[in-house]
């Protein structure tokens, strides 16, 4: 649904300036709509606003990127389900498919309900999911079950509260030869397990010249991003979040504070969540060898790369280096590791016999901006 708020022009000063005066912070689809909204806002030319590319490790699943996490369990499941078991290697043993071309039996009753006492949260983390017949189902309220960051800040003056989370995704996926393009009111790309939602677009952007610059509206040619750049603070924590107005916590890039409470490493495929059209979400890693479980992980990339012929229209990369903008961004096939949804076919512990997934990169573009199955 489009969230009201006044989008504020503003000025862009000289190239030696070292502020801009900016309002608003947004996420929205390519349809030019706003979801997110700010208040006014001073940002240092200077602040990198992206925190992806930490590493985690495996001596202490507890705690985020910078903070511990006060919650015990992260995965508890009333059920006897093991989607919060560890199996022989000491990874998380999130099941198996019950069969080719099916999600069934993978994370099918995974649950978690605790307070989570992140001073920006004080509230209880809900996230249901459930298999029933031909559907995956999630009910959720939205609150992260790690620490988040602090929330109002000055890039983002919104407080994280609950939001009612419904939602249906198919058992068995079907890989089309189209993408489909989500975010803002398009509906989130997917969903983390923890019942928060993907949306790695932003509402932001400049005009031509760059002197018109706005964090909400969509109005200009150029799609600010949120990682990835140092002219725009979108107030974003360690876990590459945010809060839009309505109170939603929501993840633009690498979800850090939850990977840490899955164990993440560089021993393991890591299952996050679930993408809009029923496919798994993996982070980090991968196989060097897509259809060999025995090769070893590697960081999977993604494949854009930066522009080489920048557009006249563009305002000036001395002023907002390349990166800045989405369209500074091109897929090149075989660049990188995955596809222009972030995404490949290949075998996971959960899916030996393989299936299509889509990673969180620490490249661009950080989440997938579109899907490969049908919705």
């Amino acid at each position: 649904m489009k969230q009201g708020s006044i989008v504020h022009n503003i000025s862009v000063l000289t190239a030696s300036a070292a502020m801009l005066m900016l309002t608003g912070c947004g996420s929205s689809s390519s349809d030019n709509t706003q979801t997110e909204s700010t208040t006014q806002q001073s940002v240092n030319n200077t602040a990198d606003t992206s925190t992806s590319g930490s590493t985690i490790s495996t001596s202490d699943t507890s705690n985020n990127t910078s903070t511990s996490d006060s919650t015990s369990d992260t995965n508890t499941d009333n059920s006897g389900d093991t989607s919060g078991g560890t199996d022989s290697s000491g990874g998380v043993d999130n099941g198996t498919a019950t069969a080719s071309g099916s999600t069934d039996g993978v994370l099918c009753d995974y649950f978690h309900n605790e307070f989570n006492d992140s001073a920006s949260v004080q509230a209880t983390s809900n996230a249901d999911w459930n298999c029933t017949g031909s559907a995956r189902t999630l009910t959720a309220n939205g609150i992260p079950d790690h620490q988040t960051g602090t929330f109002p800040n000055p890039g983002n003056p919104n407080t994280i509260g609950e939001t009612s989370v419904s939602i249906s995704y198919s058992l068995t996926p079907t890989k089309t030869e189209t993408t489909s393009t989500l975010g803002g009111p398009r509906g989130a790309t997917g969903y983390v397990l923890n019942g928060v939602k993907i949306d790695a677009n932003t509402a932001g952007s400049c005009d031509d010249s760059g002197n018109d610059c706005s964090l909400v509206g969509n109005t200009g040619s150029w799609s600010i991003e949120a990682l990835g750049q140092t002219s725009f603070d979108f107030g974003t924590d360690d876990n590459n979040a945010h809060v839009q107005p309505d109170g939603s916590y929501h993840y633009h890039g690498m979800p850090e504070g939850f990977i840490a409470l899955r164990g993440g490493s560089d021993t393991t495929m890591t299952l996050i969540g679930w993408a809009a059209d029923g496919f798994p979400i993996y982070a980090r890693y991968g196989y060097s060898d897509a259809d060999d479980a025995q090769s070893a992980l590697k960081v999977i990339t993604g494949s854009y790369q930066l522009v080489e012929n920048v557009s006249s229209n563009r305002p000036s990369t001395s002023v907002y280096a390349l990166g800045t903008f989405a369209q500074d961004w091109e897929y090149v096939a075989g660049s990188g590791d995955l596809d222009e949804c972030n995404g490949r076919f290949g075998v996971t512990p959960e899916f030996p016999e393989g299936i299509y997934h889509y990673y969180a990169t620490d490249s661009y573009p950080y989440f997938q901006r579109c899907v490969k199955g049908e919705i």
